[in-house]
């Protein structure tokens, strides 16, 4: 989706930013593709429940939102201005923009659906962020499938066709590559792999149903099995980091641990791999990549991870050993890819 008008600096600076449910995180990237500045705000959050809101509530919270990604805006712009490479491309103001925000995104840039972010819910992000970003080329998609393109395009996955990326944050989000393009499926909403139930009976998601993979595989997920584990009395040195509340344990708690060598955080973050390549095996039968890529914080913990998910997906998969193998890779730009994604989509005015 693509709105605005002006310069597209198509052959130098285009900003990308990357809406999280934690913060709006904005890179500036150069014509070599080449970060050069950054900058990052905390996301808003409203004390108004979005169900029951009324539109006027909904449309004031999902301008908080907007406000924040301008506001980085004006940060890269500052630095860029201030001497950052590629500073004399093109005049303040016009730089191309993309912006990348969880949850379903349509064709029209309005967000239909996003537990993750319910603040944005509902809102036309076109209307509020092109109204805020006067002048200039804004795109704006998914997050995950930015954050594909990124890595697709010069991340971890150069190279290869068939691609899927997981981004494995405070839930999971998707993007797909398929014969070397993005898909986006019949309304926008392709990649929403975070929410293909895995246990019916599981725990309740965000998204009102129960069971969903990222209740399992994610950060959130992390830290639920985590709680779960200390209020049945394990996890001492989880809960000791946590202030001694097993109710306080949150996922980063778990993988500071587990990097520390505490067996006990290791053997969560194991069952967590498990779960990575259970679905991992599970989306292999639908899509046939050549190359997974596993991006979010949670990747952060390394082979603690990985080994898991690699031994899971290799166990479970269709097919087994008779299969051509598929490659699971930590992406190449961590936290930045889908913002890298977005400035890419900007440069080009979409996900082509």
């Amino acid at each position: 989706m693509r709105s605005g008008g002006g310069s597209s600096a198509d052959a130098g600076v285009a900003f990308g930013v990357d809406i999280g449910g934690t913060k709006v995180l904005g890179i500036a990237l150069d014509a070599a593709d080449a970060v050069v500045a950054e900058a990052r705000v905390a996301t808003p959050r409203s004390g108004t429940p979005l169900e029951g809101a009324s539109p006027t509530e909904i449309g004031d919270q999902g301008a908080a939102v907007a406000d924040a990604v301008a506001e980085v805006v004006a940060q890269l712009e500052a630095a860029v201005g201030a001497g950052s490479a590629g500073a004399a491309d093109a005049p303040s103001g016009t730089r191309a923009v993309g912006v990348g925000a969880p949850g379903m995104v349509d064709r029209a840039g309005r967000l239909r659906f996003s537990p993750n972010l319910p603040q944005g819910q509902g809102v036309d992000w076109r209307v509020l962020i092109g109204e805020r970003l006067p002048g200039r080329k804004v795109v704006i998609e998914n997050d995950a499938n930015f954050a594909v393109l990124a890595e697709h395009r010069i991340g971890a996955a150069t190279g290869y066709r068939h691609v899927v990326m997981v981004t494995l944050g405070t839930g999971i989000g998707g993007g797909i590559v398929i014969d070397g393009r993005v898909q986006v499926g019949g309304h926008g909403f392709a990649g929403e792999i975070g929410h293909m139930v895995v246990d019916p009976a599981g725990p309740p998601c965000p998204c009102g149903r129960r069971g969903c993979w990222e209740r399992f595989a994610s950060g959130g997920g992390l830290g639920l099995l985590a709680r779960e584990a200390a209020l049945a009395g394990a996890l001492p040195g989880v809960v000791a980091r946590s202030g001694g509340d097993p109710e306080s344990v949150r996922g980063e708690d778990v993988t500071a641990a587990a990097l520390s060598g505490d067996p006990d955080a290791r053997r969560v973050v194991e069952e967590v791999g498990w779960w990575v390549g259970f679905g991992l095996a599970n989306l292999a039968c639908v899509v046939d990549p050549e190359c997974i890529v596993l991006g979010g914080g949670l990747v952060g913990v390394g082979d603690l991870l990985l080994g898991p998910t690699r031994r899971a997906f290799a166990e479970l998969v269709e097919g087994g050993p008779t299969r051509p193998g598929t490659v699971i890779v930590p992406a190449a730009f961590g936290e930045r890819a889908g913002a890298v994604g977005a400035a890419l989509g900007a440069r080009a005015g979409g996900l082509e």
